[in-house]
């Protein structure tokens, strides 16, 4: 759930504290993998294919 949407103050908080600490948990991987971590589509493609070693458009396909 996104921050605006919370309905409550205490879920706004939530929201916002968790946007904070995966942001900086992916700072910590960023710096120990040595290379940013993939976004958005790329990401989508590269955890679609880590699982099978097909990429998402193969695997509609069949």
């Amino acid at each position: 759930m996104g921050i605006e949407q919370a309905p409550t103050k205490t879920g706004k908080e939530a929201a916002r504290d968790l946007r904070k600490s995966t942001a900086q948990e992916e700072r910590k991987v960023e710096a120990r993998k040595g290379s940013d971590l993939k976004k958005g589509e790329q990401r989508f493609e590269e955890r679609a294919k880590s699982s099978d070693g097909r990429s998402a458009g193969a695997k509609q396909r069949d």
